[in-house]
């Protein structure tokens, strides 16, 4: 039975990241690998906060949204991808691709708007710290995230509803491991102008605003903290700056690269190469970035397995 928006596909075949059959189990075992350190990662952050009432901050309630969006975001595909990696044939439903077209970009939209309320964050905290009561209060943190979400669920919404609207014909193998954008839009057999167009609109504001507004905040971030007088102050600002900025170059710079031009003229190779960054890199790092060089996070584990041993 076909799909109600008129489309004679019910299924896809998804080719995968390889099609070398030698580089199958390698590719399993180094997914399974990032995919058990990311889970392990995030959610022992999540844990480290929820338990330590000193980590009940507005940064740390940023830090903890952000792990919980890697954290569903990693979860959406991964299994999928590795059982992929060891069934002979990989399909997917089209309800299914649908769906998780629909998280995927729910959970990306989401985590540029965190990255961005984090910039904010930390812009007050140190450019203008007599003021970081009042302007990071729990209010405006709580209000930050539901923007956050919201944006990230109308994004969703357009996304997958233009999605819907095309009809697909007899091409069902997607050039990709996951259900996106682009590999979806070269199997239509109906005209996906208005798919371009929506693609650039929605993924331009939900880049290039939340990436001009961190690029912004950390430049007035990186003034202040060359007026810092200690060495060593500056020298330990610098390196978290940098490894902030790091994390959202990847995860900006690989999304920007992917989306920020017409399908016809996007390489499905280049898109898997690039998708690996946003998708499985950025989620793998964002604990290490944002908690492994933290004094807090520390302390806190050491308090938490101190409690544990005891």
């Amino acid at each position: 039975m076909a799909p109600a928006n008129g489309s004679f596909v019910t299924q896809f075949i998804l080719v995968g990241l390889t099609e070398r059959p030698d580089l199958q189990l390698p590719m399993f075992f180094l997914f399974l690998l990032m995919y058990m350190v990311t889970v392990l990662g995030n959610m022992g952050l999540m844990t480290l906060i929820g338990l330590n009432s000193h980590l009940h901050t507005p940064m740390y309630f940023f830090l903890f949204n952000l792990s919980f969006i890697d954290l569903c975001y990693s979860s959406v595909f991964t299994p999928k991808v590795l059982t992929n990696f060891i069934s002979k044939k990989n399909i997917i439903s089209y309800m299914g691709c649908m769906t998780q077209l629909y998280f995927l970009c729910f959970f990306a939209i989401s985590e540029c708007y965190v990255l961005t309320s984090m910039a904010y964050e930390c812009y007050v905290a140190i450019c203008k710290p007599l003021l970081y009561n009042a302007a990071i209060s729990p209010k405006v943190c709580s209000s930050l995230m539901l923007v956050s979400y919201l944006m990230a669920f109308s994004g969703a919404m357009a996304h997958t509803g233009c999605m819907l609207r095309l009809t697909f014909c007899d091409a069902n193998s997607i050039n990709h491991y996951f259900c996106d954008i682009f590999p979806l839009l070269q199997l239509s057999c109906t005209s996906t102008y208005i798919n371009d167009l929506e693609v650039f609109i929605v993924v331009g504001i939900n880049i290039i605003v939340p990436s001009v507004t961190i690029f912004v905040s950390y430049g007035f971030i990186l003034s202040s903290i060359l007026h810092i007088n200690s060495a060593e102050g500056r020298s330990k600002a610098f390196g978290t700056c940098s490894s902030h900025i790091i994390a959202v170059s990847l995860f900006f710079g690989s999304g920007a690269f992917m989306y920020l031009k017409p399908s016809s003229a996007v390489s499905m190779d280049e898109g898997k190469i690039s998708s690996v960054f946003y998708t499985n890199t950025v989620p793998l790092m964002n604990p290490l970035i944002y908690s492994l060089r933290n004094k807090d996070v520390k302390l806190a584990l050491r308090r938490t397995l101190g409690v544990r041993k005891f």
